[in-house]
Order: C-alpha cells, then structure tokens, then sequence
C-alpha cells in the first residue's frame, strides 16, 4: 500500500508548476524588480534579505531592532525608520513578520506602508509571513484599491502576494526556500527573480490568501503533525490528499508535505 501511494502523489507531481533554476546574476535582474524594500530582519528574514543582496538588488531595510539595521547599514545597505520610508523608497515591498498583528501594524499602523491611504509608490507587496488566509485576503483588497503615485506600464493599481515559505532558517540561510503563492498569476510570474534569489522553487497557489492556506495544509501534512496518530496516520493523509487532489492549486505544496510523511512511516514508533 505503501509504494502505490508514492505512485498516486508522484504521478500528480508532474503537472505541478516548481521552478527550480536559481542561476542568474544582478545582470539581469528586471528594472521594475531593482529597488527593494525588505521589512523584518529576524531569524528568516535576516538571510533572506542578504540573499536578495547577493543577487543584485538594492535594498532598504527595516527592522524595530536597531542593532540588526547597524549590521546593514555598515555595509552600505540603506536603512529605514519606518515602513512608510521603505514605501517611499522601493518598487517592491516584502515583508516577513512574526504574526498576522504584526503584518497589520507594519501595513495599515502609523508610519506603515499604506500611509497614504489611496496612493503607493510600490507596484508589488510580497508577505512571506506564516499568516491566515483571512489577513492575507484583507490586505490584499485593501491594496487593490489604491492607486500607484507613479504608473508602471500599463499597471496603474498596486497588487499583493502572499507568499509564505518553508524550509525554516537553515532553508533561508542556505536560499533554498520553497514559496507557496497566492495573487494575480502574473503579478508572481513578474515576480519570480526575487523567489528564486531567496530559493529553490516556488509554487503557484491561485488567487489571493491561497499561498497562507496552501502553507497551512502543508504543515497539517508534516511529520509532527502525525508523529502521534501512529498507524492511523496513514489512513488518515490518504484521505486528506484525496479529498483535495482535485483542486489544482494544493498539489505541489501536498505533495511535498505528505511525502515527508509517508516517507518516514517505518520509523514510527510501534503501539
């Protein structure tokens, strides 16, 4: 039973979107892409920024730790007071923050990246934020109605995606990160040199708030989740993946997930 269920998911593999090239170089990095604001320079958020850094692009960051922003900016990185000074200075904002409060302060609080209300500078916000769905979808209506101060193309709205990952600090360190997206399909086509400069692959979720709920059933599908539930457990992600299988947008964050699982099944402990 075992090995037909790794023929089930890996069969459902091939049509998942994964990119995986991570090789290229500050020469190509896109114009509406260049001018980075990166706001939440914690235990991900540190290396994903240097990362970006590495890659070409030219940051301003943010962060109420005062002693991580000196880290930066000696060596030469702009630094930001506040979120609306990252705003005023970037044509992408992303975002990586402890909780959905948070990511509410930093976007809608004082000082915060919809200081103005109706108008932005940035064309993209990215949330990488481990958040609900609900939040995510919020912001991402709130920002849908602003309008840009300068137009990009033929975009005269900004656009959000919330991108959550996985692959924890040694997966941010090592720029190996896996995002899950969720947004206008080519507002993360657009955006894809910046998931790749932080990581390995991404994965598009569908429409906005779908990458945080892709990132929650991915981690329903983790081995902690299940490390008690024995053989029952078994049973029980069969059911789960079957019952969502047939809504496109989760298979690649499932399989990823459930395979983990299923991989470890031997090693769990015997009742």
């Amino acid at each position: 039973m075992l090995t037909a269920l790794r023929t089930f998911l890996a069969q459902r593999a091939v049509s998942v979107l994964i990119l995986r090239s991570r090789s290229f170089s500050s020469s190509v990095v896109p114009s509406s892409l260049e001018r980075v604001g990166f706001i939440g320079l914690g235990n991900m958020g540190f290396h994903m920024a240097n990362n970006l850094i590495n890659a070409g692009y030219k940051l301003t960051v943010h962060d109420i730790d005062e002693n991580v922003m000196k880290k930066f900016s000696e060596r030469g990185i702009f630094t930001s007071k506040t979120p609306s000074e990252v705003a005023d200075k970037s044509d992408v904002v992303i975002t990586m923050l402890p909780s959905s409060p948070h990511v509410l302060s930093v976007y809608t609080g004082p000082n915060g990246l919809l200081h103005d209300v109706n108008q932005t500078r940035p064309w993209l916000f990215i949330d990488s934020s481990t958040i609900d769905p609900h939040t995510s979808r919020k912001l991402s209506s709130n920002i849908s109605k602003c309008f840009l101060k300068e137009k990009k193309g033929s975009a005269d709205k900004p656009t959000m995606l919330d991108a959550p990952v996985s692959g924890g600090v040694l997966g941010a360190a090592a720029g190996t990160l896996t995002f899950m997206v969720g947004g206008l399909e080519d507002a993360y086509i657009a955006a894809k040199p910046l998931f790749l400069a932080m990581g390995k692959s991404s994965i598009y979720c569908g429409g906005p708030g779908n990458g945080a709920h892709a990132r929650g059933i991915r981690g329903s599908c983790s081995w902690s989740a299940f490390r008690n539930y024995r053989e029952h457990s078994y049973k029980y992600i069969q059911l789960l993946y079957g019952s969502l299988l047939e809504q496109e947008l989760w298979k690649g964050c499932l399989l990823q997930g459930a395979m983990t699982v299923v991989s470890r099944r031997n090693s769990w402990p015997k009742t």
